[in-house]
């Protein structure tokens, strides 16, 4: 028999799983595995097993830790401050077993009383309430094969075409009550088989950390160390992810760690002063999004964000990071007018200490997982976000191209007479195209706020519409760089994302909207059956212009090009409604050419003018070349050629 200790305890015994060397990396802000400190842990000690906790406070006076166990009463199980000043607090409580509710109840230095969710919890409770989830996070993967392989998968050499979705509102058991969600589960069953259909090689999730209102999307985050209890458990993710990789499906999370609201369970004034955010309000408040932001100068700051960013790759084998609103950490006047921002210690306006930080992050996450990739959401020309760090850049892996969707979505706003005299605003970003390794988003941000839908951001009538929206596309799958469509755009929806609904799936009763679904599954399966349109992507000896002068046509053809001339393929897009028969396009060189892919093929809703018969260039001089093609160009449509 076993000897009954518990009556032995102290309400909360003296206990610490940190050491020397992890104060040490947490003072630095280069501690990469805070989660295994912070934060509630289940332990034995001295035979009897209970609950660890740990919590930074840098200044309070008085801790302890409060929930269903002991009647949230303040006065019963207070934690031990550390000797070594670094702010911690912590302690081991018997018998508090997994799924107990605590907080922190915080006495500050200032005297102010605080009641606090713990910034390392793994588990939350479904919101409206807000208690921290004593939880484990052990699981069984079965995704081994994934991972041996994925950095294949993942590689900026590899087709890369990403379907991000929020998933509470892709689909819904009910889709007029906003208060009912699919579980992890149901949401994977349903969503997997759509995406492998749809040959999406990647889903990335508006943020699933935890947080308290639904109409943030997930961007105002109180829960950074735990995926949301909407949806189910810690675990119930975990198989979320399994799922989408023995699929051979990778899973990208959005991440925040550049704001976090207010919410008074949060980190706002953590413990009665500016803990986690800048003291300096012209640095830590974010006016447009009325949040607070993170100090990146405070070592222990950075170290939580770090372990933040490492937690996710490591605990839930996340295969990258899409890093939110990366221009307002690093730009001190984002967004801020003359005078609401103070310069550098240089005069300039960039944030240097969350440039640092960002290195640094990159650098780790590369280090640890050379097999993920961190994507950058910046909107700015800030030199190298996708560079190395030792040539001087930011490190990201890939960095999205806000540049080329913005002109190309008021190209295609234009009506079609009218384009010829806005070409070089379509063509613009091959200028550029090459500084970063780019990836092309039309995300959620440009189907909210009164933006309207993909589809009806489209000129012309209803088929026109849908040929635009082709056409559009085509261009988007062939241009250089990696993909994003968000969830809706495949099918053309038809009313703004409505983060309380689901999408319009009725509208998949009507052909036109079939047509253009399967045309998305048939790029989606073009780009990654063919090598010259992926292996090159980041590369300017991937892509040649053919023709870019035709301005009084509309029409634009290109090269993608890959390791053999074998493998390229030639691109015509007309930006008309005008077919056009017996197009002569100049070419450089003799060969047969074979039409892989039309977006005006009647399967796609289309009008059907296509080329059947295999072209064959002439040789005949023209527009300064040796040989010419004649082609059938489709209205409003692009043509995809192949050697042959």
């Amino acid at each position: 028999m076993t000897k009954d200790n518990t009556h032995q305890l102290q309400p909360v015994e003296p206990f610490s799983l940190f050491s020397e060397q992890d104060i040490k990396l947490f003072q630095e802000g280069l501690h990469p595995h805070l989660y295994e400190k912070f934060g509630s842990h289940q332990t034995t000690f001295q035979g009897v097993s209970g609950t660890y906790f740990a919590v930074w406070a840098p200044n309070a006076t008085y801790l302890s830790v409060i929930g269903d166990f002991n009647d949230w009463d303040q006065h019963r199980h207070h934690l031990y401050p550390r000797w070594d000043k670094s702010g911690i607090w912590e302690g081991f409580i018997p018998q508090v077993a997994p799924g107990t509710l605590y907080k922190y109840f915080i006495r500050s230095n200032s005297g102010e009383e605080l009641r606090k969710g713990d910034p390392y919890a793994n588990y939350w409770e479904l919101r409206p309430k807000t208690a921290s989830v004593t939880w484990e996070l052990d699981y069984q993967w079965k995704d081994s094969s994934w991972m041996k392989t994925r950095a294949q998968h993942n590689s900026l050499q590899s087709p890369y075409s990403v379907y991000e979705l929020h998933l509470g509102s892709w689909q819904r058991p009910e889709p007029d009550n906003h208060e009912v969600f699919y579980n992890y589960s149901e949401i994977a069953a349903r969503l997997i088989p759509y995406v492998k259909e749809m040959g999406f090689t990647h889903v990335e999730l508006m943020p699933v950390m935890e947080h308290p209102f639904d109409g943030s999307w997930g961007y105002q985050g109180t829960g950074y160390y735990a995926p949301t209890s909407r949806y189910g458990t810690p675990q119930e993710f975990m198989a979320f992810v399994d799922a989408f990789h023995q699929e051979g499906i990778g899973v990208i999370l959005d991440w925040v760690p550049s704001h976090f609201p207010y919410d008074e369970h949060g980190l706002f004034r953590f413990d009665g002063n500016h803990t986690y955010e800048y003291a300096d309000m012209r640095k830590g408040f974010h006016p447009d999004w009325n949040s607070y932001i993170f100090n990146y100068a405070r070592n222990e700051v950075r170290s939580f964000l770090l372990s933040n960013a490492i937690f996710w790759l490591d605990k839930f084998h996340a295969d990258g990071l899409r890093v939110d609103a990366v221009a307002s950490m690093i730009h001190l006047n984002y967004s801020r007018d003359a005078g609401a921002w103070e310069p550098n210690e240089h005069g300039g306006e960039e944030n240097l200490e969350a440039i640092s930080f960002l290195k640094n992050m990159n650098t780790t996450i590369y280090s640890l997982f050379p097999d993920v990739q961190t994507i950058a959401e910046e909107s700015t020309s800030f030199y190298g976000v996708s560079r190395p760090v030792f040539m001087g850049g930011l490190g990201f892996g890939m960095k999205w191209m806000m540049g080329w969707m913005n002109d190309t979505l008021a190209f295609f706003k234009r009506d079609p007479y009218y384009r010829k005299f806005h070409q070089d605003q379509l063509t613009f970003s091959i200028a550029y195209a090459f500084t970063e390794n780019f990836m092309l988003p039309l995300s959620h941000d440009e189907v909210v706020h009164g933006k309207s839908p993909m589809l009806y951001k489209m000129p012309g009538d209803d088929w026109q519409k849908f040929a635009n929206l082709r056409l559009m596309y085509s261009y988007m799958f062939t241009h250089p760089g990696t993909k994003l469509l968000f969830m809706g755009d495949e099918f053309g929806q038809t009313s703004e994302w409505n983060y309380k609904s689901q999408l319009d799936w009725h509208l998949m009763d009507h052909a036109s909207h079939q047509g253009l679904k399967a045309f998305v599954k048939a790029l989606n399966h073009l780009y990654r059956a063919e090598p010259a349109l992926y292996i090159k992507q980041f590369e300017y000896y991937g892509f040649e212009w053919v023709n870019v002068s035709d301005y009084d046509n509309s029409v634009l053809a290109y090269m993608r090009k890959g390791m053999d001339p074998k493998e390229d393929i030639l691109i015509v897009l007309n930006m008309t409604p005008v077919a056009r028969e017996n197009y002569l396009l100049a070419v450089n060189n003799a060969g047969s050419w074979k039409e892989i892919l039309n977006s005006d093929a009647e399967e796609f809703f289309g009008s059907g003018v296509i080329n059947t018969a295999v072209v064959k260039a002439k040789q005949e001089a023209y527009n300064g070349k040796e040989y010419t093609l004649l082609l059938r160009l489709p209205p409003l449509g692009a043509a995809i050629f192949k050697k042959v």
